[in-house]
Order: C-alpha cells, then sequence, then structure tokens
C-alpha cells in the first residue's frame, strides 16, 4: 500500500449512485476504484455456491480470507471474476445483495476484508466506493463525501436498472428492501452505515450523474488534490 496515494472515499446506502459515480470519477481522474461492495457481495456468493450459512461467522471469516476474485477493468464497466467464473450480473442481483448486507455485518469477515480493501490504495490516488470507506477503510483520506438519496429515489433507479436488463420487479417490493437494508446497515454494531465526521453528505436525489461527477472533480480541485479544470 502506498501511503502517499490520494484518497477519495464515497459513502452511503445503496442507490445513492456510489458505484456509477465511483467508476466515472476514477476514470476521469485516471485514479485507481474500489468498489468494497463487490467483495462483500462476493464472499455472500462464495457462501451460498458452498453452502455456508450467513450467520456461521467462523466459517464465513474463512471464505472472505480465502476469496479467489480477479477483477477486469474493461472499458465501461468491470467485469468479476469467482473462481475462474463471471459473475459480474450474479453478485448484483437483489439475493446476493441481501445475502451481503447480512454478511457484512460481521465483524470477523470485516476484519478479513480489511487489509485486501487497503491495498488498492495505489498511486496516483484510489476512489473507493462503499458504506464505511472514510470511517474505518480510510480514515486519513483527503476527501470524504457522504452520497444519499431519498429511498423512494433508490428504488425508482434499482427499478430502471432492473428493467433495462429485462429483469421483472415490483417498485414497491424494492422500496421496502432498501428500507430494510438501510435499517440493517445504520444499526449493526459493527462500522454502521454512516457519514464520517468530516465527511460532506451530497443528496443525489434531484442531481443528474454528470453534475455529481463535476461537484466531486471541483471539491477534489478545491483541495489540491487534482488540476483545476
Amino acid at each position: 500500500m502506498s501511503e502517499t496515494a490520494k484518497v477519495l472515499t464515497l459513502d452511503g446506502p445503496g442507490g445513492a449512485g456510489k458505484g456509477t459515480i465511483s467508476r466515472l470519477v476514477a476514470e476521469r481522474l485516471g485514479w485507481h476504484l474500489l468498489d468494497s461492495g463487490a467483495l462483500y457481495r462476493l464472499t455472500a456468493l462464495a457462501a451460498m455456491r458452498h453452502g455456508v450459512a450467513l450467520n456461521d461467522e467462523a466459517a464465513l471469516e474463512r471464505v472472505a480470507a480465502g476469496l479467489d476474485v480477479v477483477f477486469v477493468a474493461e472499458a465501461e464497466s468491470t467485469r468479476v471474476l469467482l473462481e475462474g467464473d463471471d459473475v459480474s450480473r450474479e453478485i448484483r442481483t437483489e439475493q446476493v445483495g441481501d445475502a451481503a448486507s447480512q454478511v457484512a455485518a460481521l465483524n470477523g469477515v470485516r476484519q478479513a476484508l480489511l487489509q485486501r480493501q487497503r491495498d488498492f490504495r495505489q498511486p496516483p490516488g484510489l476512489v473507493a466506493d462503499g458504506r464505511d470507506m472514510g470511517t474505518v477503510v480510510f480514515p486519513d483520506a483527503e476527501l470524504k463525501v457522504f452520497l444519499t438519496a431519498s429511498p423512494e429515489e433508490r428504488a425508482r433507479r434499482r427499478h430502471l436498472q432492473l428493467q433495462e436488463a429485462g429483469v421483472d420487479a415490483s417498485l414497491s417490493s424494492l422500496l421496502k428492501e432498501i428500507q430494510a437494508r438501510d435499517a440493517r446497515d445504520m444499526q449493526r454494531s459493527v462500522a454502521p452505515l454512516k457519514p464520517a465526521d468530516d465527511a460532506i453528505t451530497l443528496d443525489t436525489t434531484s442531481l443528474s450523474i454528470p453534475e455529481v461527477v463535476e461537484r466531486l472533480t471541483e471539491w477534489l480541485a478545491q483541495r489540491g488534490l487534482v488540476p483545476e479544470t
């Protein structure tokens, strides 16, 4: 890990736009990208594939520590291989997302993945997307942003994503799932979902993706972390 590499952390609940925005900012700046949520989704999927119960902390810790994962950067996305299989789409399903939220509440799993996440910090910089990037993983990050949006807007965005992927889903069910996941993430005893004390909160409910990317780039430039455009 390079201690000199700059870090932008983007934390917040699911559906706030962190994934898309993190990728676009990293691409624009030529920085590295950490999708920490993918690591928890991969741990959950690996556990499900190997018949490991989602409440067996010791077994899940071993799964997390031994994850056979490869991230392949491509033009507009990142391909994810688990044990040689392309699981890029599978880890984004609601079933895996719900399982990941359960797995992420376990301290053993979080500790097993902590150093793996920190190893993504390489020059010239890192955009880290997750739930506890600014509070736990990179507490010394130069810029911390907490992205949020109303539950209704996040459910609408997810519903649109699923429709575009040809997946039939109920908007009301998605809203209930998002609210339940928010409650679980905020109430867990280990690394609960919350803004870091020195984070800037940005509500994306009424903002477009380009507007959010522009605002983050401006904040980085104001702090002298990137050249002004």
